[in-house]
């Protein structure tokens, strides 16, 4: 069975609420669900960089609403005035070494601001489907090279990992206790992925705008753990997977999706840290290598990597771009954007060529694996 392109007959038309719509993934999902013929609307904080992805896609500003997730009131108000189909939770704190720094705003963010979102849903009667983005690093990591599959235990040793992991318990107790089954009729479910790559990524503390930065500069790049593994992905790959996941929480078997989901690579795609920077430089061109820092620095996870087994069986979801494909894109992305090409062009090529390289696929393949899903 092939990978399925989101449907555009879905898409066309529905009311999508959208947070975290201001960042990396959400500039980028925000521009597919409009070339999609989604209403797109949006809860987020200001962009933190200049420059920055989401000034440069013309989100209508009329749609959008700068807020923080801390405050119900204002998220229910959102809400209200969207009255949404289709809600897409993104907005988090979303770096390791920033929750050492502040682990209070970060469990805030990521747990608390979890639970603000899915009390806003419960007073929204049009939601239908609710996916909740938090992370790979939600899981308790043993240290392990095997993949951990859904039914792993939550977990984190650094502050962020375990806000992730308080933001899946979090969506499991809301779904239990006031979605389904007599309560709320919207399904909600929850995405696992992590470690993006792609163009239009100026933030802070992100491994590939630093290799950027420095490349243009001339400069080495220093790198914290050069042997840390991680399940590296183009970001097109799980917001496809996000898309899958809200279709088909809102069709007729939505309650078989109303879980939690893996969107992850290849075991051969998940690579330590110093391949992808040299990967990186010969895609860019050349670059000045890399460096070990000599600062200290919190712990962080040696070995990380997610199985996607079920989202490839059930949602007819896999990764389309090999690792040195997706690293191929992006440095080629920024390059052009360094050239002065339009951002926004940029992005929207992108998906097209995304899309082209998907199949209309079997979706009645995909409901088999359902109903195989719900007999096993």
């Amino acid at each position: 069975m092939a990978a399925l392109n989101p449907d555009p007959a879905f898409w066309a038309g529905k009311r999508v609420l959208l947070t975290g719509h201001t960042g990396f993934k959400g500039a980028w999902l925000s521009l597919w669900l409009a070339r999609l013929g989604a209403r797109v609307s949006g809860f987020a904080l200001a962009p933190e960089t200049r420059p920055n992805l989401f000034e440069a896609i013309d989100f209508p500003s009329e749609r959008s609403r700068i807020g923080d997730i801390r405050d119900l009131a204002a998220l229910a108000d959102a809400m209200a005035a969207s009255q949404p189909d289709i809600v897409i939770h993104m907005a988090a704190q979303a770096l390791v070494r920033p929750s050492y720094a502040d682990p209070v705003g970060t469990f805030a963010v990521n747990a608390m601001g979890t639970v603000h979102l899915l009390e806003a849903v419960r007073g929204a009667p049009s939601v239908r489907a609710v996916v909740v983005v938090t992370s790979d690093k939600a899981y308790e990591n043993r240290e392990w090279p095997y993949a951990y599959r859904e039914t792993e235990a939550m977990g984190g040793r650094d502050p962020y990992s375990a806000s992730k992991g308080c933001a899946e318990l979090v969506t499991s107790a809301y779904r239990a206790s006031f979605f389904g089954a007599g309560g709320h009729p919207a399904r909600i479910a929850s995405a696992r992925a992590g470690n993006v790559i792609g163009g239009g990524d100026w933030s802070a503390d992100r491994l590939i705008p630093d290799i950027v930065r420095a490349f243009r500069a001339g400069q080495s790049v220093e790198i914290r753990a050069p042997h840390a593994i991680r399940p590296w992905q183009h970001v097109l790959e799980p917001l496809a997977g996000y898309l899958r996941l809200a279709e088909c929480l809102a069709g007729a078997d939505g309650d078989a999706f109303a879980e939690g989901w893996n969107l992850g690579p290849a075991d051969e795609d998940c690579r330590p840290v110093a391949d992808l920077v040299e990967r990186l430089a010969r895609g860019w061109g050349g670059g000045a290598g890399w460096h070990l820092s000599q600062r200290t620095h919190p712990h962080e996870a040696t070995y990380l990597k997610v199985d996607a087994s079920k989202a490839r069986a059930r949602l007819g979801w896999d990764r389309r771009l090999t690792l040195d494909t997706a690293l191929d894109w992006t440095a080629a992305w920024y390059r052009a954007a360094a050239s002065g090409a339009d951002p926004r062009a940029l992005a929207a090529a992108e998906i097209a060529r995304y899309e082209a390289l998907g199949q209309p696929g079997d979706r009645a393949g995909v409901r088999a694996g359902v109903q195989a899903g719900v007999q096993a």
